[in-house]
């Protein structure tokens, strides 16, 4: 059984995206599964700090991307989600390739939603855990 209320496609998702920042980070949504959501991300000029290391910043960016899609993928008819909170253990450094992002719910109620994100780098390595806990807003 789906977790998704709502009927999507990568490419609609990735339509979504473009020309925001999840567009300008070049982050992709690659796999809609039934219960996960997968995006990648570039590690390059666009998300890295001034040392060459891809910046916390767009790995929590990242994050509260897949986790506010797949929060609004577990919505109805005209609610929103809105984030409340996001946290971040930045694990092992990135420095070249892509970063892959998976998100799981480990809540999904009616008035709130918290969701694990994973982060690994080409190797499969773990480089970043993430939880977002939303809201839904009847609009």
């Amino acid at each position: 059984m789906s977790l998704w209320k709502r009927t999507t496609t990568l490419a609609a998702l990735n339509q979504m995206s473009a020309g925001c920042l999840v567009g300008q980070l070049g982050i992709l949504f690659t796999r809609l599964e039934a219960d996960h959501l997968e995006a990648t991300m570039p590690v390059d000029s666009r998300t890295t700090q001034p040392f060459g290391l891809l910046h916390g910043g767009a790995s929590v960016a990242l994050a509260e991307t897949l986790g506010s899609v797949a929060g609004y993928l577990c919505t109805e008819g005209q609610q929103q989600v809105v984030g409340l909170e996001v946290n971040a253990n930045h694990l092992r450094a990135v420095r070249h390739g892509s970063v892959r992002g998976v998100c799981r719910a480990l809540h999904s109620g009616r008035s709130h939603q918290v969701w694990q994100i994973d982060i690994y780098d080409e190797a499969g390595q773990h480089c970043c855990a993430a939880r977002l806990t939303t809201a839904i807003r009847n609009g």
